[in-house]
């Protein structure tokens, strides 16, 4: 301290044109000299510090620490930065603590050895650095905002894309649905022009023929006039009776009756109508061993089942054939096979056969609405039956239809 004391002019000479605040203390802790800066710094009138320990200067809760830092520096005497890498807190003479940045540098004179501290108060770069860190989580806060915000606009530019995809195809099938309806029309009117002509032409010529065979010895011819009345006006209720099927089943009006009944009732009325129809020499082969089955059905939608498979064998097959009912029963369901030797159906085909209005081309000479076997399908799956077939061109089918024995649609 009295080395200080005798230079006293020169270092206060030398340290007052410094604006960093410069404390000098000696190995015992002790300050020796201070600089303008440091006592305002620090808030002390000048020589106030001079004598007072250093800790005077740190705040109380970093006193435990420093005595060892200090220490631990004197023995390894270097320039450094004081606390680098730590927050370092100086506290003036009214009890504030406030941030500094420190610089150490070892000396010695007289071989007394002494550590100058520079010291600078870095309070409003301390505020500058929390306002920028601020700045940086608010900046942070609105661009995870902004980016959820953006995430959410995107997520519901998908949503409206995917809606808009959604009501695009309903719209597209809904053009396709109007478009195939425009078509079924069309096929409907067309059909039914055709169909309803033919007959009904035919019955005109014959009630014609009919009146004028007023002889009793034309009775026959009479009568074959007659019977090709009532086969065509048979046919047309037929028709009529499948449209009114039809729209039973789309419109769900379509009821069914069950009752217990021998198969035989069912299969004699079917072949009976059936005969009526036979091209010359055709015939069908009635079932064996039917006469004790009794079952729990529909009668009627059987009786329609069987007559427009056994109709369709007699339509596509050619004179001088034979068409095969046959009929099997196992465990508790019936099984029906009708097998003809007729023109079949082309491969490429088969898989529209049940389609309502198709009719393959190799058939389309032939009279036909192309709604029978559609009917038939959609009767046969609301009772829990099945109907299959396989066929080829020129040869023939077979179409088997199972069905339960006993109702199980109570």
């Amino acid at each position: 301290m009295k080395v200080f004391e005798k230079n006293n002019n020169i270092f206060k000479l030398l340290s007052e044109a410094v604006s960093e605040g410069i404390i000098v203390v000696n190995k015992e802790q002790i300050v020796v000299a201070t600089n303008g800066s440091a006592n305002d710094i620090f808030g002390y009138d000048t020589d106030e510090l001079i004598g007072k320990p250093l800790n005077t200067l740190i705040p109380q809760k970093y006193h435990h620490n420093h005595a060892g830092h200090f220490k631990n520096f004197v023995n390894h005497s270097e320039k450094r930065n004081m606390g680098k890498g730590r927050d370092l807190f100086g506290v003036r003479k009214d009890g504030t603590e406030f941030p500094v940045e420190a610089g150490l540098n070892p000396f010695s004179i007289y071989d007394n050895h002494y550590v100058m501290a520079l010291i600078i108060d870095i309070t409003d770069r301390k505020e500058q650095e929390r306002q920028i860190q601020e700045l940086n989580i608010q900046l942070e806060k609105k661009v995870e905002k902004r980016t959820e915000e953006l995430h959410h606009t995107i997520q519901e530019l998908k949503d409206e894309v995917k809606l808009r995809k959604e009501a695009e195809a309903k719209t597209k099938e809904s053009l396709k649905k109007e478009q195939d309806l425009n078509e079924l029309k069309t096929k409907f009117l067309s059909l039914v022009s055709h169909e309803f002509k033919t007959p009904l032409s035919g019955i005109l010529t014959s009630a014609t023929l009919t009146g004028k065979y007023t002889k009793e010895e034309q009775q026959e011819k009479r009568e074959q006039h007659l019977d090709t009345i009532k086969s065509k006006v048979k046919y047309l209720d037929n028709i009529l009776n499948d449209f009114l099927s039809i729209e039973r089943l789309e419109t769900g009006k379509a009821t069914y009756k069950f009752s217990t009944f021998p198969l035989s009732k069912v299969i004699n009325e079917v072949v009976y109508n059936a005969n009526m129809l036979l091209k010359d020499g055709q015939r069908i082969n009635y079932p064996d061993d039917i006469d004790d089955t009794i079952l729990e059905f529909d009668e009627k939608i059987l009786e329609l089942v069987l007559s427009n498979l056994i109709n369709n064998a007699i339509k596509y097959s050619g004179e001088n054939t034979t068409i095969d009912l046959q009929v099997s029963v196992k465990k508790n369901i019936l099984t029906f096979r009708i097998v003809d030797q007729g023109i079949g159906i082309p491969e490429r085909e088969q898989e529209f056969i049940f389609k309502r209005y198709f009719r393959a081309e190799n058939a389309l000479l032939d009279q036909g609405t192309g709604i029978g076997l559609n009917i038939v399908k959609s009767h046969l799956e609301n009772l829990g039956g099945t109907i299959t077939f396989i066929s080829k061109e020129s040869e023939g089918s077979t179409f088997e239809v199972q069905i339960p024995i006993v109702n199980n649609h109570k």
